[in-house]
């Protein structure tokens, strides 16, 4: 028979034993949550600074915009990287004879377009024009209006578009 031992002799032996730790699945779980935060992380920095008078409409869309132009509108003004090149109260006459351009930023536009080209060419590593126009549009601008900004747009080279909104939780 084995004598018994006393509670204390037994919990010295016990912390003397030395424990292995697995920690591979540990390891594995941080990958992922380290993978999962780089695939999240969104570094492009682009800043809007917004009129005044514009509302944003809400959308539940979360991809971030690009680089490019910032054309902000209400129904009376148009903004063209924080610069008012539009009042509507100024100047009735600034629509094209079909009444589809905007004549103001379509010159501002294609100035724009030609300075990003030049760069292009004459800096070592400069980035190609990229094409793309980040339009913030008033909630109560209609349809006709913003159809026309777009074809101004177009036709000043502009083929890509994105549409700054807020979000929900915004």
């Amino acid at each position: 028979m084995r004598p018994q031992r006393s509670i204390k002799e037994r919990a010295r032996r016990k912390r003397s034993e030395v424990i292995d730790l697995d920690i591979t699945s540990l390891l594995d779980i941080l990958v992922i949550v380290l993978v999962f935060l780089l695939k999240s992380y969104d570094n492009t920095g682009i800043i809007f600074n917004f009129a005044k008078e514009i509302s944003l409409p809400k959308s539940e869309s979360h991809t971030v915009s690009e680089k490019g132009v910032v054309i902000q509108a209400t129904e009376d003004k148009v903004w063209l990287d924080d610069k008012l090149i539009f009042d509507r109260s100024q100047n009735e006459k600034s629509f094209d004879q079909e009444g589809r351009r905007l004549i103001p930023l379509f010159n501002e536009l294609v100035q724009k377009k030609a300075m990003a080209q030049r760069i292009e060419k004459e800096v070592k590593g400069g980035k190609p024009f990229s094409g793309m126009a980040n339009l913030i549009v008033d909630k109560e601008v209609g349809y006709t209006f913003l159809r026309k900004l777009m074809y101004t747009t177009a036709e000043a080279g502009y083929q890509q578009y994105k549409f700054v909104v807020l979000g929900e939780n915004q």
